[in-house]
């Protein structure tokens, strides 16, 4: 063998070798970065699919602590301070259908005041679609013609029941027109009544369930609300009518409520007041003072002072004279954390008495 055929060789064999090392090259290319989860904005914020389902799921909660001075619910208490804590779990799925989107809504809640662990519950647990939702969250009653106000003790005068199982309907119209109609469970177990009598609060033998109905309009500037309950164990009711508005950056609202029996309590016009708001220095309970009577008024102001700081102010006032006025500011230092100091004077007419009461609160919301 020559030394011409030999340098040919061997430039053969190295072509050979860096040939394989190239067709290695491209075999263990490097595989493209699995996503492990995907983003489902069809919803809103925050969701995402479930792996391996067409299910979008969204998970968030809060914590929140608080320090509260004297109690807006009872006239008689004298413990000078508070201290309660709640954390709460969010989970909310949809999953698009050909009658909308069919959605869930869970909420798990646990509480601890002074002194231990005062509750642990199922907070809210209900299905929704084509616009029927069915399962345990707020009374109708409350929740489509919004909350008294947007103040912590908003219910110090009775504005409506919540946590309860119903079957409701939403209607809306895409014009502004909107309505509701919901059967609603009156929460019977056994017999018995409260404030002196004056609420039948439940019946062994009832089955049949308490009715809300209501309609209204709004525009981006003025909403109008009526909706009405009937409690089916004491066989009365109440009917609430609201008037929301807008200005520039201030939200107001008025609201009045209208008992059918001011002599009586019941589940859309009763009372979440101590019975020592409606009992005299003799010892007898005239529990219909602790409720509206046979009417009640509610008003109250928002306004933003800027992007971090909002001041809001409400009113209320019954038929029965209790007197109820709250303010707070809401300030959010950084985004999903809330600081809100409140204060709440109550006047009840009827034991003469005068109650202030604070709360300091601090929530983180994720």
């Amino acid at each position: 063998m020559n030394i011409k055929s030999l340098f040919l060789g061997s430039a053969a064999a190295l072509a050979t070798v860096s040939g394989a090392h190239a067709a290695d090259a491209i075999v263990a290319a490097e595989p493209e970065p699995l996503q492990y989860v995907r983003i489902c904005d069809a919803y809103g914020t925050g969701y995402f699919f479930i792996p391996g389902k067409e299910t979008c799921l969204k998970i968030g909660g809060k914590i929140r602590t608080e320090g509260e001075w004297y109690d807006a619910y009872n006239p008689k208490s004298r413990v000078g301070t508070l201290w309660h804590d709640r954390a709460e779990l969010n989970f909310d799925t949809a999953t698009d259908t050909e009658y909308g989107p069919l959605k869930t809504n869970l909420i798990l809640r646990w509480e601890w005041n002074d002194g231990g662990d005062t509750a642990s519950k199922l907070l809210f647990a209900n299905i929704s679609l084509g616009g029927f939702t069915v399962g345990k969250l707020d009374s109708q009653y409350n929740l489509y013609a919004g909350y008294a106000g947007d103040v912590i003790n908003d219910d110090a005068i009775y504005d409506g029941p919540y946590e309860l199982n119903q079957l409701t309907y939403n209607y809306d119209a895409g014009n502004g027109f909107t309505g509701v109609i919901s059967l609603e469970d009156s929460n019977s177990t056994s017999d018995s009544d409260s404030y002196g009598g004056a609420w039948v609060t439940s019946k062994a033998d009832h089955y049949g369930p308490n009715v809300v109905a209501g309609f209204g309009y709004k525009t981006d500037t003025l909403g109008f609300k009526v909706v009405g309950g009937y409690d089916s164990i004491v066989e009365e009711g109440a009917i609430k009518a609201r008037i929301d508005a807008k200005f520039g950056g201030v939200e107001a609202f008025l609201m009045g409520g209208w008992n059918t029996d001011g002599d009586k309590l019941n589940q859309y016009a009763g009372s979440y007041q101590n019975e020592s708001a409606c009992t005299t220095s003799d010892g007898i309970v005239h529990g219909a003072k602790c409720g509206w009577g046979d009417w009640a008024v509610w008003g109250g102001l928002g306004v933003p002072i800027n992007e971090k700081l909002k001041w809001n102010l409400q009113l209320a006032y019954t038929d029965s004279k209790i007197f109820e006025a709250t303010t707070n500011l809401k300030f959010n230092p950084v985004k999903n954390l809330l600081i809100e100091p409140e204060v709440t004077y109550m006047h009840y007419d009827f034991i003469n008495d005068d109650t202030v009461a604070g709360v300091l609160r601090f929530e983180r919301n994720f």
